[in-house]
């Protein structure tokens, strides 16, 4: 399942001075949210493996596949144009969604539909993941943040943060985020207000390596009909 997935728009490496040290838990919940905006605003691509766990309406579904998240520049007057990203699904099934900072497509390989939506449709949305590549500054976009010693994190010495995304408060509850002493977010966990909740675990990063424009364009096979769709499914 895709949800908040379909809607990310994109994903220093040095550390800035004053700045955490080698424990993410050192400094206040400022500092913290400081470094790592610097980080991912420094960032201009991303490469990563990624599990996607949905939790919801007594069932349990798990994902797995590779994500290319890639910045790009600012259109005249300055306004940030859409990131370009491309998610391929592995498992347990093939699946592809794709934006090339114009328009954002999600296919399943033999289906006879490709769903498509404006990729500035998906920017006003304002997905928890649009962090990913300095789309926005935590602090601004996640009311309330603050540290979550309460939660458990994933591996030691990472911190884990909550908030909620103000242009979301009606569908989200709160967002986890996990942040290593590297500033690196490896796990978002999106609990809705429904009580489901949506966790991705990113691995085995590759930062700033070059990615061919090739990849985050995409042409429905023969045959496949286009719907108009909000790319949700």
């Amino acid at each position: 399942m895709i949800r908040f997935a379909a809607v990310v728009l994109l994903v220093v490496i040095a550390r800035p001075a004053g700045a955490l040290g080698g424990d993410a838990h050192s400094g206040d919940i400022h500092s913290v949210a400081a470094a790592v905006d610097e980080h991912y605003n420094h960032l201009r691509s991303l490469q990563a493996e990624f599990t996607e766990v949905y939790r919801g309406a007594g069932m349990e579904r798990a994902e797995a596949g590779t994500v290319w998240l890639s910045k790009s520049g600012r259109a005249l007057g300055g306004v940030k144009k859409p990131g370009k990203m491309r998610w391929e699904y592995r498992s347990p099934r093939e699946k592809l969604f794709v934006s090339d900072g114009k328009d954002a497509w999600f296919y399943v390989p033999g289906d006879r539909q490709a769903r498509k939506t404006d990729a500035k449709r998906l920017d006003d949305l304002r997905s928890p993941l649009a962090f990913l590549l300095g789309k926005s500054k935590l602090e601004k976009e996640l009311q309330g943040l603050s540290l979550a010693p309460d939660v458990a994190p994933a591996a030691a010495g990472d911190v884990v943060l909550r908030g909620v995304p103000q242009a979301l408060a009606e569908r989200v509850s709160e967002i986890l985020l996990e942040v290593t002493p590297e500033h690196r977010i490896t796990r978002i966990v999106i609990n809705e207000v429904d009580g489901s909740a949506t966790e991705y675990r990113f691995s085995e990063q590759k930062e700033n390596e070059a990615i061919p424009d090739g990849r985050f364009q995409f042409s429905p096979p023969p045959g496949t009909e286009t719907v108009e769709s909000e790319l949700e499914p």
